[in-house]
């Protein structure tokens, strides 16, 4: 069992329950995430995890928004950083594509992207998340087009394109389907980028 940390009146602390839910996920998928199984590795109650969530769904999504975070803080880092658009739209691929079938926020994903249809809240929190994504990279081919790094384009419909073309390469990336795996996803992903967001034609 994991050492639980905890603050200075003894409860757990809600981030270190975040994590140790990724970690469960990652090692044993997210259908054996249980209340209990979480509690049990934080050493501590499911109604003490309840108390901080309110549902499985609401820790799901917790854990969700911690992990789009993290890669939040990692876009605005290689947006400042001094680098060709060029170089910047590959580590951009890099970062939203699957480490692998069990990479734990991917799942996450696909799970709660079921859910939505029927969950308005959950649906509007997903959307805030996707916007994100969508409004850095905006940022990223707009630089670009301005730098005459990038041909002239419509950049908020060739990012959604984009994005939308990342999602299926993701999603089949964490299904572990045949001829599919990270490096290959990868490869996919330069190719369509390249397709989508052209360089000048003197370039």
């Amino acid at each position: 069992m994991a050492r639980a940390a905890r603050r200075r009146d003894g409860h757990i602390a809600q981030e270190r329950m975040l994590e140790e839910a990724m970690a469960a996920i990652a090692e044993n998928g997210l259908a054996a995430l249980t209340m209990s199984a979480l509690a049990e590795r934080l050493g501590t109650s499911g109604g003490h995890i309840l108390y901080y969530f309110g549902s499985k769904d609401l820790l799901l999504l917790e854990v969700l928004r911690w992990s789009e975070a993290a890669l939040a803080e990692e876009r605005r880092t290689l947006l400042t950083r001094r680098l060709a658009a060029e170089r910047k739209l590959e580590l951009f691929l890099e970062l939203y594509l699957p480490r692998g079938p069990r990479d734990a926020r991917w799942m996450l994903w696909i799970e709660l992207w079921a859910r939505t249809p029927s969950n308005e809240s959950l649906h509007q929190a997903q959307e805030e998340m996707d916007q994100g994504w969508q409004d850095d990279l905006e940022a990223l081919l707009s630089k670009g087009v301005e730098r005459g790094r990038f041909a002239p384009l419509d950049v908020p419909a060739r990012a959604s394109e984009l994005l939308a073309l990342l999602d299926g390469l993701s999603t089949r990336v964490v299904l572990g389907q045949r001829g599919t795996d990270r490096r290959r996803a990868l490869t996919s992903a330069r190719s369509a980028a390249e397709r989508l967001i052209p360089r000048p034609a003197d370039s």
